[in-house]
Parts: C-alpha cells; sequence; structure tokens
C-alpha cells in the first residue's frame, strides 16, 4: 500500500512540474516577444525623431528606410536592430503606399 501512494505522490509530482515548466517556457517565450517589439518601437520611434525619412524608396521587404547624420542608408528589423544597407539596393515606393501616405 505505501508503493502505491509513494509511486501516485511522485507520478503527481512529476506532471505538476512539467506543466511548471511549460508554463514558465511560455512567459519567457511571450517576454521575449514584448521586448522585442518593445525596442522596434523605439528603435523606430527614434529614428523617425533624429532622422531623415527616404520617402521615395523602401528597403526589401517594403520597410520604411532612414537616412543618418553620416548619409548612410538602413532600415529596423522586428527586433529593433538597424540593417544599413547600399542605396542601389532600395527599390521605387508601390504606388499603393505613396497614396496612402498623402491621406
Amino acid at each position: 500500500m505505501k508503493k502505491i501512494i509513494v509511486v501516485l505522490t511522485v507520478a503527481f509530482l512529476g506532471f505538476s512540474f512539467s506543466s511548471v515548466a511549460q508554463a514558465g517556457h511560455e512567459i519567457k517565450k511571450g517576454a521575449t516577444k514584448v521586448g522585442n517589439k518593445t525596442a522596434e518601437i523605439a528603435s523606430k520611434g527614434k529614428s523617425r525623431v533624429t532622422d531623415k525619412v527616404y520617402k521615395g524608396k523602401v528597403a526589401a521587404g517594403g520597410q520604411t528606410v532612414y537616412i543618418d547624420d553620416h548619409s548612410r542608408y538602413y532600415w529596423v528589423d522586428k527586433k529593433g536592430h538597424r540593417h544599413y544597407v547600399m542605396e542601389a539596393e532600395l527599390k521605387n515606393k508601390p504606388v499603393e503606399m505613396k497614396e496612402k501616405e498623402k491621406h
């Protein structure tokens, strides 16, 4: 009888620890997403205030292109990192995007 109680107790504790570990992983994953989004918004906000926006061109994925004080072109990714590009790598802004800016 004692062996059954011990086995059931160990099994119960094992399941509860695995669910706690999974919940901890989900919290960490959510915190990472929130941190990345915060960094992206802060970096883009700083870029809009301190640097110029290149209005006629976009980066590879349609991202907004900024020009810093040293005339270097860059765009900001989902984690808030700057990716510098050459002017030749930039694409013309699609017509739909230009019309949205006017309104």
